[in-house]
């Protein structure tokens, strides 16, 4: 491996911290000519240099005689859009050296590696073991960085359900949104628990780490996450079925008052409507005529109260 020019480099928007004859190189919204630096210095296929700058590169893992390339995503939350959406890491790991490609927004792994350049104790226990255990502490940290996102999910979801149980105005939005966003982290979670298993099931010699031990935890851990987005995925739609229905049934509780109400004014209507024709009826002219039909309309609406009573439509 070529030797690093730190001048070179901070022209070039490259970052580089060195420990025990481990280098990790950190790459922030690459351009050409750092790809040009990388490939230029390192075994790298050109492939996965474009990899690192394509912005829809799916989740994948490439084995090389010398060095491992893969490519990740993991949750970042847009609170304006209130949205978890994919950030992509792009890392190669070889015997001596990591190369982490990424657009710096995921603050676990840009702490991590400016607290290795300031503070000798973290160099050593993150790099002082090997290329092999300071990839397992780069996704260790993105890994759990997932967790605090999943809380503020759920938490989403219970307030949302809350809502419902109070029937506050707007649940319907807050539920649309929470089901997104529910959607939106599971489409980031499931391309990465691949990968993670193969990082599992595979041994990479150049890394000297056990990578069933160290891998297997964090492909554990993000299997539990896809299983918690399942049972919210399921608990929203149950939230959805039971918002549908309430609604549903209070709709059905308006019909049914006004249908009574209907009911009731309808043969009054009649009555009014003939008394109201210029055509003589039984009564017309009469000074008691206005007094007796206000009360046979009056007798006529309390019978058909008693009647929906009895039949408990009321």
């Amino acid at each position: 491996m070529a030797t690093i020019d730190v001048t070179g480099t901070q022209q070039l928007n490259i970052q580089v911290v060195e420990h025990g004859g481990l280098a990790w190189y950190d790459l922030r919204h690459p351009g050409l000519a750092e790809m040009e630096y990388l490939k230029n210095h390192f075994p790298f296929h050109p492939l996965d240099l474009d990899d690192c700058r394509s912005r829809v590169q799916l989740p994948k893992l490439d084995e090389y005689p010398s060095y491992v390339f893969m490519v990740l995503h993991f949750p970042l939350y847009d609170a304006r859009q209130r949205l978890t959406r994919p950030s992509q890491v792009a890392v190669f790991a070889g015997p001596t050296y990591i190369v982490s490609v990424h657009s710096g927004d995921l603050r676990p792994l840009t702490k991590l590696f400016q607290d290795a350049l300031v503070s000798a104790e973290v160099r050593k226990d993150a790099m002082g073991h090997g290329s092999g255990f300071l990839l397992y502490t780069l996704l260790d940290r993105l890994v759990d960085y997932c967790g605090p996102i999943l809380n503020k999910l759920i938490s989403n979801v219970d307030t949302v359900e809350s809502q419902m149980l109070e029937r506050t105005s707007g649940v319907l939005q807050e539920l649309a949104v929470a089901r997104r966003d529910i959607l939106s982290y599971r489409r980031v979670v499931r391309p990465q628990i691949q990968v993670l298993e193969t990082l599992e099931n595979k041994e990479f010699p150049f890394l000297k780490l056990e990578s069933g031990v160290y891998f297997g935890d964090q492909a554990d851990q993000m299997r539990r996450i896809w299983v918690e987005l399942e049972e919210l995925k399921e608990v929203s739609e149950g939230l959805q079925e039971t918002h549908a229905a309430v609604t549903s049934e209070h709709t059905n509780e308006v019909i049914r008052v006004l249908t009574l109400f209907a009911s009731i004014m309808l043969p009054l209507t009649v009555i009014t409507g003939l008394y109201g024709m210029n055509v003589g009826l039984p009564g017309q002219g009469s000074m008691f005529a206005f007094a007796s039909i206000v009360g046979g309309m009056a007798v006529l609406s309390i019978g058909m109260l008693a009647f929906f009573w009895k039949r408990d439509w009321l």
